[in-house]
């Protein structure tokens, strides 16, 4: 047993990344960032299915090849498949964002 709001670190010079639980084909976990973002230009290109769901905060999610930015707030969900590139493009500055993401395959 846990709680997604324990835990979390006063400062957070980066993003925190912790395996809730994971098994042979899923891993789930719990990302916590404050105003982080990708570096301009790197793309995550991952090889399961991601499963994120905003628990707190908010975000936008680049896509590649698509125009807009998906934005997320608490309680908003997204699927992305394997092996599509995507990017956080921006988090929140003035609170947590708490994820639960769902790796899959």
């Amino acid at each position: 047993m846990g709680s997604l709001f324990e835990d979390i670190p006063e400062e957070l010079p980066d993003e925190v990344f912790d395996t809730l639980c994971s098994a042979d084909n899923v891993r789930i976990e719990r990302i916590v960032s404050r105003g982080h973002a990708c570096p301009e230009g790197s793309w995550y290109d991952q090889e399961k299915n991601e499963f994120v769901l905003v628990v707190q905060g908010s975000a936008g999610l680049q896509i590649e090849n698509r125009a807009d930015v998906v934005v997320l707030k608490a309680g908003d969900y997204f699927n992305i498949g394997a092996r599509v590139r995507h990017r956080v493009a921006w988090t929140d500055s003035a609170c947590e964002t708490i994820w639960l993401a769902v790796h899959y395959s």
